[in-house]
């Protein structure tokens, strides 16, 4: 018997010093559209043939941050699980689960860091305005 999935990559969350060079370069070059903004210096685009993950652009003129240039978002239909399943695999938490965020920081064995997105409320990547539960830490 074949093991739902239990998470897989939705978007890689990229920081960039030069936000709209950036987004149209990626755009041209994979063919993607645009979701609205979240807000000034953050946007996400899309493969409308939903072959390929989400790219996530967040303007930040002092990047990279201590950490990382870029980061992956799990999605999970199940984040509460998945993040105790990470964590037994080796995963450390880095951010918790927080009342305004759909999501969890972890950091893999190496310390590279990775976010664990609820997706019960998602359409194409993008969290509707919906009170749902808020994945917590393990």
């Amino acid at each position: 018997m074949t093991e739902l999935r239990r998470s897989w990559i939705g978007t890689v969350v990229i920081d960039c010093k030069r936000f709209d060079e950036m987004l149209a370069f990626w755009k041209g070059a994979l063919g993607y559209e645009q979701r609205d903004a979240r807000d000034e210096g953050w946007t996400l685009i899309y493969d409308p043939h939903n072959a390929g993950p989400n790219l996530a652009f967040r303007k930040d003129p002092k990047a990279p941050k201590k950490f990382w240039w870029f980061h992956l978002d799990l999605y999970s239909t199940d984040p509460e699980s998945e993040v105790e399943r990470l964590v037994k695999l080796g995963a450390r938490i880095l951010e918790p689960a927080q009342p305004d965020r759909d999501f969890v920081t972890l950091a893999d064995p190496d310390g590279n860091p990775f976010d664990v997105v609820e997706t019960r409320a998602f359409k194409f990547g993008q969290r509707a305005n919906v009170a749902g539960k808020v994945p917590t830490g393990a």
